[in-house]
C-alpha cells in the first residue's frame, strides 16, 4: 500500500463504495465498465480496479497503461487476455475461466475478447489512477499522412479504412457496426456513454487534477482538439 496521510478520525473517510455509482463505459445493458479509484475511496492505497461486464465477442480494445500493471480476474463467462511480449515480438493469447487469472506487466499492448455471455471480469491495477492509452485514439489522432509516410502506405486508402473510427472505443465492436460497408459506423447513432453522460465527451490523454487534488478515475486524456 502506498504511504498514507490520510486522517482517519476525518469525517469523510471512506471505507466503502457501490461501484454502480461509478460508471466508466456502457455500451449496452450487457456491456459495460464500472470503476473505482482513490477518487471514489479515499483510503485506497496504490490500487484500483475496473469491474467489467461483457457478453460474446465484444472485446475491451487493444490498449496500454502505461503506469500500471493489470491483474485479470474472471469471476463467470471466459474470455482471452492477449497480449504483445515487447521483448519476444510475440502475440500471447491467455483463455481464462472462473477462479482463474491472467496478467499483463506494466505498458504492455493488450485486449480481452469474452467467449461466452455473462462474462464478468475484474481488472486490478498496482496504481490509483491507471492511465489508458487505447488503440482508437491512437489511429483516429494520427494524421494519416503520419502513417502513410512512416509504413510507405497508401494514405487515401490508410485514411478510408480509419474513417468509421470517430470517438473512443473503449468496448467494441461499436454499436451499428456493419463490417465491409464503406463508411462503417461513422454515421451510426451512438448509445455509448461515459462516467454516465452521453458519449463521446472527451478522449483520454493528458491527465486533469480536479480542486480536491486527486485525479478523477480514469484521468481523461488528449484533450478535445480516451477515461
Amino acid at each position: 500500500m502506498a504511504v498514507s496521510y490520510m486522517d482517519y478520525t476525518a469525517p469523510n473517510v471512506q471505507f466503502t463504495y457501490d461501484l454502480k455509482n461509478n460508471n466508466f463505459f456502457t455500451k449496452d445493458s450487457r456491456n459495460l465498465i464500472n470503476a473505482l479509484g482513490i477518487a471514489q475511496l479515499n483510503t485506497l492505497g496504490n490500487v484500483s480496479l475496473l469491474d467489467i461486464y461483457l457478453s460474446t465477442s465484444n472485446v475491451i480494445e487493444p490498449h496500454t497503461h502505461q503506469n500500471a500493471s493489470e491483474l485479470v480476474y474472471c469471476f463467470s463467462g471466459a474470455a482471452v487476455v492477449s497480449l504483445i511480449n515487447p521483448f519476444t515480438k510475440k502475440l500471447l493469447n491467455f483463455p481464462i475461466q472462473p477462479g482463474q487469472v491472467a496478467n499483463v506487466p506494466q505498458g504492455w499492448w493488450h485486449y480481452e475478447i469474452a467467449t461466452v455471455d455473462n462474462t464478468h471480469l475484474l481488472a486490478i491495477f498496482d496504481a490509483p489512477v491507471p492511465e489508458f492509452i487505447p488503440g482508437s485514439d491512437l489511429l483516429r489522432l494520427t494524421p494519416a499522412s503520419v502513417f502513410a509516410h512512416t509504413y510507405c502506405l497508401d494514405e487515401a486508402t490508410w485514411k478510408a479504412a480509419v474513417a468509421p473510427i470517430t470517438q473512443t472505443v473503449v468496448i467494441g465492436p461499436p454499436v451499428g457496426c456493419k463490417p465491409g460497408q464503406v463508411g462503417g459506423t461513422a454515421n451510426a447513432p451512438s448509445h455509448t456513454h461515459h462516467h454516465g453522460a452521453h458519449y463521446p465527451q472527451k478522449p483520454y490523454g493528458l491527465r486533469e487534477q480536479p480542486a480536491n487534488g486527486h485525479p478523477q478515475f480514469p484521468a481523461p486524456v488528449i484533450g478535445n482538439g480516451w477515461d
